[in-house]
């Protein structure tokens, strides 16, 4: 099936091919990202008017809209230019006015003649204590009810759509719907009481009522899986396909790995231990792989990503970890050097700023197996940059690259093991959207040692008390990072709140103490600034959020975070997870500016009584919405038009788990179902998948 099944044509074609709606008029629908039948079929209606006729207005509360059969009386035309006519009705209890603006009165008089009955449905107002309708939506002879919709749907709108366009484009595309065969699991459809699909379709455009709108809504909650389905389908098959490709066996001695352990002042947690265990299994496959390493800041993920790399160099080979910018690969550098010195394995850095001869002997070094282990940013992917022999790929920061830069990223070496870190705890339902294709390891505990970090609101008014607390923890040897709010819109405004802070708290606590990091500045200076901190040359950093991913000053235990509302939850979490990293006691000061939005309380609540960066997630979804808790410009994850990762989250599980059983069962899609799927792909333009499948 490597052309459009043709059951789908008619969905495909272009809009203007449906009846009423022209090439001019297809142009507007544009603005909603509806060009063809099918994508209209995918835009549901957000809410439903409720048509039915009522006995009376008396007792409607204004704003609703309204249906009532009334009778008509007295015209009262416009007395000035630009005054409305009127026309005075009553329904079985109450007087009822509608109001006309420039209507000419010969239509008004053969709308409604005087002593007529007549429906009227329109938004119901209250003007002076008198019931008025202005300009109703229907006028029609109580025969024709009929003519009514009982239940009308409100779709969205853009510029020069109107409710009628949009319901004409939506009859039409209904029309077309063809008779498709079931792609969902039979048990799990009758267990869900989910309608067929065009059925669904239907329902879902004809609601009856505001539960239909719901997303539980059967019809809904089976369009949302089927769109979560194809999704899940093409990650399944990326999965696979990626399982195919033929990876190489690498598998450790342990005996670096044995002196790098024993060299340790803890034991590895039972989470660390058994990733540790899980990646080198991998490892020891003739599959490529392809995992993820998900841990909570301060889980010990760099321990777990170390011993990866070991086992590469046990194994004749050699590992490469990418960060994405040079800051934390600097950082990286110092977490590793102890560990390699361990295991007595050489380590080098390699960034955009490595020049001549100094990068020269690194690359030759690089190319005889000279260097075991390379960390470095994406210069490590430029053309010269050649290893002897690359095992593993670690990347720090996996939400930067979305599924397709992953996918490139694997084309580099020769059958390379990729093995992607994040310090974000993603909410599951996302990290199944975002990383469906990956196996993940999860670090869900904490290394023992680390002190909890006490959290504290503080109100902007009290500043003078944060800064008296930060001269005292100065004196004392101690060291803090004030982190200064981004402001999105303005790198200029951004820089100046960071400078005028850095100003004013170097005029409170002396010249030499306070440093200064933000985005603006060369990264020669960031790192110096970033190095003087490290050395305890300046005891307070005063920064933008440049720090909030994977510095580590372990005498750093104050962390005041300025306009803490401004910031997102999982961002707060991050910011915290840089202090409570020695053993000093921690804290985080979190001020904020009055009156705090509703949202901005509960956020800051949550960070106070919990430290589970992964609750903290689900948390941040649940208010923020998908898209902002990623970022979606650079997220990677799907858009989707009916599903809503949310409140849907469940399904999405459901989806994986269900894909991946397809593929297992029928790994050709060649059976009644698969063959379905095959459909379904197509439907949801998964192009991807279609392509993976190795379409036959």
């Amino acid at each position: 099936m490597s052309t459009r099944p043709q059951e789908l044509f008619g969905l495909f074609a272009a809009l203007d091919s449906l009846g009423g709606i022209g090439p001019k008029t297809a142009k507007t629908f544009e603005g909603l990202a509806i060009t063809r039948p099918r994508d209209m079929l995918f835009t549901l209606p957000h809410s439903v008017i409720d048509r039915r006729p009522v006995v009376t207005v008396q007792g409607v509360p204004s704003g609703t809209t309204v249906t009532v059969e009334v009778t008509i009386g007295a015209h009262s035309p416009a007395r000035k230019r630009g005054a409305p006519d009127r026309v005075l009705c009553h329904d079985a209890q109450t007087d009822l006015t509608l109001v006309f603006f420039h209507a000419r009165g010969d239509w008004l008089a053969r709308q409604l003649p005087n002593g007529a009955r007549r429906l009227i449905s329109g938004k119901l107002e209250i003007w002076d204590g008198m019931a008025q309708i202005v300009h109703p939506d229907y006028i029609v002879p109580p025969e024709e009810i009929d003519s009514l919709p009982r239940f009308e749907p409100v779709y969205p709108l853009t510029a020069g759509l109107t409710q009628k366009l949009m319901a004409k484009a939506a009859e039409g595309a209904l029309a077309r719907l063809p008779d498709l065969a079931e792609w969902i699991d039979p048990e799990l459809k009758r267990r869900e009481g989910w309608p067929d699909w065009a059925e669904a379709v239907r329902k879902a455009h004809h609601p009856e009522g505001l539960a239909d709108i719901a997303a539980t809504a059967p019809a809904r909650a089976r369009l949302a899986y089927d769109e979560l389905f194809a999704h899940q389908m093409t990650l399944a098959l990326a999965r696979r396909q990626a399982r195919r490709k033929k990876g190489r066996v690498t598998r450790g001695t342990g005996a670096l790995s044995q002196q790098v352990l024993a060299s340790l002042p803890y034991r590895p947690t039972g989470a660390q231990t058994r990733a540790i265990a899980e990646i080198a299994e991998d490892m020891g496959t003739d599959r490529r792989m392809n995992r993820l390493l998900q841990g909570d800041v301060g889980a010990g993920k760099t321990l777990v990503a170390f011993m990866a790399l070991l086992t590469a160099v046990e194994a004749g080979g050699q590992g490469v970890m990418m960060a994405p910018t040079e800051i934390l690969a600097r950082q990286h550098l110092e977490g590793l050097a102890p560990l390699a010195a361990a295991a007595g394995v050489r380590l080098e850095i390699l960034t955009g700023r490595d020049k001549g001869a100094d990068r020269a002997t690194k690359l030759a070094d690089l190319a005889t197996g000279a260097i075991g282990i390379l960390v470095g940013t994406h210069a490590v992917f430029q053309k010269d940059v050649e290893f002897q022999d690359l095992r593993l790929a670690v990347i720090d920061e996996q939400h930067r690259f979305g599924v397709s830069q992953r996918m490139e990223l694997g084309a580099k070496g020769a059958a390379v093991d990729i093995l992607v870190m994040t310090a974000t705890p993603i909410p599951r339902s996302l990290a199944l959207a975002q990383y469906g294709d990956m196996d993940v390891s999860l670090l869900d505990e904490k290394p023992p040692g680390r002190t909890p970090v006490k959290t504290a609101l503080v109100a902007m008014e009290r500043m003078g008390e944060v800064v008296e607390h930060l001269r005292k923890a100065v004196a004392e040897g101690r060291q803090a990072y004030w982190v200064c709010p981004l402001v999105e819109e303005s790198e200029r405004v951004d820089l100046s709140s960071a400078t005028d802070r850095f100003e004013a708290l170097r005029a409170s606590l002396g010249d030499s103490v306070v440093g200064l990091v933000h985005g603006q500045m060369p990264p020669a200076e960031k790192d110096a600034a970033m190095a003087a901190f490290v050395r305890g040359e300046t005891r307070v950093l005063v920064a933008t959020t440049v720090i909030e991913v994977g510095v580590n000053v372990p005498n750093a235990s104050i962390m005041v975070i300025e306009r803490a509302e401004s910031f997102g939850l999982a961002q707060l979490h991050q910011l915290r997870g840089r202090v409570g990293r020695g053993a000093a006691s921690s804290t985080c000061l979190m001020i904020y500016q009055q009156p705090l939005s509703e949202t901005a309380e509960r956020r800051l609540a949550i960070l106070r009584e919990s430290e589970d960066g992964f609750r903290i997630a689900e948390e941040d979804l649940a208010m923020r919405g998908a898209g902002d808790v990623i970022g979606t410009a650079q997220s990677g994850l799907p858009r989707f038009r009916i599903a809503d990762l949310e409140r849907q989250a469940g399904l999405m599980a459901v989806a994986q788990s269900d894909a991946r059983k397809l593929l297992a069962d029928d790994p050709d899609l060649t059976g009644p179902r698969g063959q379905a799927a095959r459909v379904l792909l197509w439907l949801m333009e998964q192009d991807r998948a279609i392509r993976l499948i190795g379409v036959s």
